[in-house]
């Protein structure tokens, strides 16, 4: 009976092997790690600013002899600027006046229906003041109005009937204009660790063990694979905690299309990855010292610059042809199409399309870069030009 030699590892288990590696080496990573906190920080801090800047102010107003129109007419006159006021009632001016200077109120109105009415404020509050104006103005026209013998209740009102939901796309639009700012930081951040760990396995000569033991394809799936898990889920962090601090906060209306809005985002940001970690991996396995790094770089970088600033072009312009043109391109359609989407402006086919052309730059990618990168390398001296590598490889 003869003894067999050890079990070789199938593809599927060297490319998880390859794939696990990666994430252990970067999860440790400093780099990593301050990106990621900075990441958050910053999304946490504009939705802090967001709230200081944009929240909704409040008041509370001491009235005193309320009529029964006084309190209703202050609180719809604050909706109508943007001011949430409270109505205190009081039994009389001293009180009112004790209320105001004990700072249990922030105003106190005497006599708001009367001929001479008085508003109470220890600091100017010119939002305040707007508020109580306008109402005590406008009970006194309608007072005026009905002594005239004009009925209000015969006046008609107009009927708003909304043909579209443009305040929920706005903030849509919004979120992924968030969303693309985190994804591009993303994309190019781990597309890079793709490009600096292909280089410094090829200076080192790791890469040269590594080759003893798998096909250059394995080697290069389980780079892409296991960074590509490791961004994924720090996209999907970033997603839960921008959809709780934004429900936390009340910075949205609309909940439902905004955790849709972030999985558009994060499903994006999977296509896009595939592509640029690909190309980048394909681009730094020409070259074998990391300060010929940026060279090579060049013009995958440039497209996916490219593509960021047409995303945020295509934040103010959805519909308009430079956004509806470059949502197909393979390269900036992950960060234009998912502005279109949130917009409303992207139809089903045109979302489909679009995908289906992005999969297959992936696919052209991964087999034209994996034949580049096996022919590459190898090579550790100098650069490796592209024809070059493409001749090595098929010999």
């Amino acid at each position: 009976m003869t003894a067999s030699g050890p079990r070789t590892p199938g593809s599927a288990a060297l490319v998880r092997l390859v794939a696990a590696r990666e994430v252990s080496s970067r999860i440790r990573d400093k780099n990593f790690i301050v990106s990621s906190a900075v990441i958050l920080l910053l999304l946490l801090g504009m939705m802090v600013f967001q709230v200081a800047v944009g929240g909704v102010e409040a008041g509370r107003i001491a009235v005193v002899a309320d009529d029964g129109r006084l309190g209703p007419a202050l609180e719809a006159q604050g909706e109508a600027v943007g001011v949430e006021v409270q109505v205190v009632d009081t039994t009389g001016a001293a009180d009112a006046r004790a209320a105001v200077e004990a700072g249990e109120v922030d105003a106190a109105l005497l006599d708001g229906t009367g001929p001479a009415p008085e508003l109470l404020l220890v600091d100017r509050d010119p939002a305040l003041e707007a508020v109580v104006g306008g109402a005590v103005s406008g009970l006194a026209v309608s007072d005026r109005l009905l002594e005239a013998g004009v009925d209000l209740q015969s006046i008609p009102e107009v009927a708003v009937t909304p043909l579209g939901d443009g305040e929920d796309d706005g903030q849509q639009v919004v979120v992924a204009v968030i969303g693309i700012v985190v994804l591009y930081g993303l994309l190019f951040l781990f597309a890079q660790f793709v490009a600096q760990g292909v280089v410094e396995e090829k200076s080192s000569r790791v890469v040269e063990l590594l080759l003893a033991t798998m096909r250059p394809w394995q080697l290069l799936a389980g780079k892409i694979l296991g960074l590509g898990l490791l961004g994924l889920g720090q996209i999907v962090v970033i997603g839960v905690v921008g959809v709780a601090g934004a429900l936390a906060f009340d910075l949205v209306d609309v909940p439902g299309e905004l955790i849709g809005t972030v999985a558009t985002v994060i499903a994006w940001f999977v296509l896009g990855y595939a592509f640029y970690a690909c190309v980048f991996a394909v681009a730094a396995s020409l070259v074998s010292r990391q300060e010929d790094l940026g060279s090579v770089l060049t013009p995958a970088s440039m497209l996916l610059v490219v593509g960021f600033f047409v995303a945020f072009q295509a934040a103010s312009e959805p519909s308009g042809t430079l956004a509806t043109v470059t949502s197909f391109v393979p390269g900036l359609s992950p960060l234009v199409m998912p502005v279109r989407q949130a917009a409303g402006e992207a139809a089903g086919w045109e979302v489909a399309l679009a995908v289906v052309l992005m999969l297959v730059a992936v696919g052209l990618a991964v087999r034209l870069g994996g034949r580049v990168y096996s022919g590459a390398l190898l090579r550790t001296s100098g650069k490796t030009r592209l024809r070059e590598a493409l001749r090595a490889e098929r010999a």
